[in-house]
């Protein structure tokens, strides 16, 4: 197997101009890189990636850290990261945190000793543990959580915006007793969305009830237990806001087990736009997330960051706008 060595003598290049043109890195003169480009084709030469990494400081490898990998929400995350990774030539190392901090912090230490060039941590970080990883000096991005107070690279839906919408909808189909089942009270996009109902509600004067609202966890369970809650009040809502959709799939299960129909009954309304909303009956409408497109512009940013000199504090950040998805689970004649 050919070696970087044998390029170097069969083209009369030294070893550090072979590297220069392998790496595109540093200036070499036409006629020389022709030369060496020849004896790489006829030695059929591939470069070590080991050598490679050393030479240039780079592994050509990023980190992801989901918080829990069976939230379909979440790999299809994952497929935009690795997509959009490829097309750039790196590799990704998976790691799931099952929404444990000490995992998220364990996984980012373990990812660092692998010496990946950047880490994108997706799911809900309380702002010390990120301003910890930033204090590492390793290229970051945030997807999912507010970071506006912080200086990191982030991508993230407008969930203000989205809650508004879920509640708008459900007022405009002629629903007036509207119940939310939030995310955990540590999590800013279920705070955020949980502001947007409360907006809509204040927009359209009708008094906000706090024995309407329950707290899940955004997993099918809670939500099919916090819609049992809702459904054991006296005076029981005609529709419910669900923070995701998975929840929301939950809280139609304990609506259906209660033989309420769904939408004439209770009208329940999800957040996420996962594959599963198309295909359950009825069929959930929900604020649809560019999911895939968070993934591409978190990994864009962060190869951005990992272009930049190191020290560069500059860093990137952008809210994305969700969409109203209307499908059976509130579409009924107004009253």
């Amino acid at each position: 197997m050919a070696t970087m060595k044998d390029v170097a003598r069969l083209s009369g290049a030294s070893i550090s101009t072979v590297s220069r043109v392998i790496n595109k890195s540093g200036y070499v003169n036409k006629e020389t890189e022709d030369r060496v480009l020849a004896a790489i084709k006829k030695l059929n030469y591939s470069p070590n990636h080991a050598a490679r990494s050393l030479l240039s400081g780079e592994t050509q490898t990023i980190g992801l850290i989901l918080p829990d990998i069976t939230n379909p929400f979440f790999p299809a995350i994952a497929r935009a990261i690795e997509d959009t990774a490829q097309k750039d030539k790196y590799n990704v190392i998976f790691c799931n945190s099952d929404n444990d901090i000490l995992k998220v912090s364990k996984h980012f230490k373990s990812l660092k000793e692998k010496s990946v060039d950047g880490i994108i941590i997706a799911g809900e970080i309380k702002q010390n543990h990120i301003h910890e990883f930033i204090e590492d000096n390793l290229p970051l991005v945030m997807i999912d959580v507010n970071t506006d107070s912080i200086p990191v690279s982030s991508v993230r839906t407008d969930n203000r915006f989205g809650g508004k919408l879920a509640t708008d909808h459900l007022i405009e189909q002629g629903y007036t007793r509207i119940a939310h089942i939030r995310g955990p009270l540590d999590s800013s996009s279920a705070e955020d969305r949980y502001k947007g109902f409360k907006d809509s509600l204040e927009q359209h004067h009708i008094n906000y009830d706090p024995t309407l609202i329950q707290i899940g966890d955004f997993r099918i369970e809670s939500g099919y237990n916090a819609m049992l809650r809702l459904l054991a009040l006296s005076d029981r809502p005609d529709a419910v806001f669900v923070s995701n959709d998975l929840m929301a799939l939950g809280a139609m299960e304990a609506a259906s087990e209660a033989n309420l129909h769904i939408p004439t009954q209770v009208g329940i309304i999800g957040y996420d736009d996962i594959p599963l909303t198309k295909v359950v009956n009825p069929k959930l409408s929900t604020i649809q997330q560019p999911i895939y497109e968070l993934g591409i512009r978190a990994t864009e940013f962060l190869l951005k960051t990992i272009g930049k000199n190191k020290g560069d504090n500059h860093y990137f950040t952008e809210v994305m706008k969700p969409l109203l998805i209307v499908r059976e689970t509130t579409t009924r004649e107004k009253r």
